[in-house]
């Protein structure tokens, strides 16, 4: 390994803006289940699906409905 490195020339990465960021969320086995069975069917992993699903909500706005009821 160099001593010194000269970074004059380089450039910022142009993907870091995507880079992932781990988090922890709690999901039910039932849901966990059903994007594991459609991650299966798609050929790829049930974390990317979930990802893509909630890309999708965020880009088209998508606000959850919920009506409770009274007791």
């Amino acid at each position: 390994m160099r001593k010194q490195y000269d970074f004059s020339s380089a450039r910022r990465n142009p993907y870091a803006k995507r880079v992932k960021r781990q988090v922890t969320i709690r999901l039910d086995e039932l849901t966990v289940a059903w994007f594991k069975q459609m991650a299966l069917d798609a050929g790829m992993p049930y974390q990317s699906l979930i990802n893509l699903y909630l890309r999708d909500c965020a880009a088209s706005g998508r606000r959850l409905t919920m009506t409770w009821k009274a007791p």
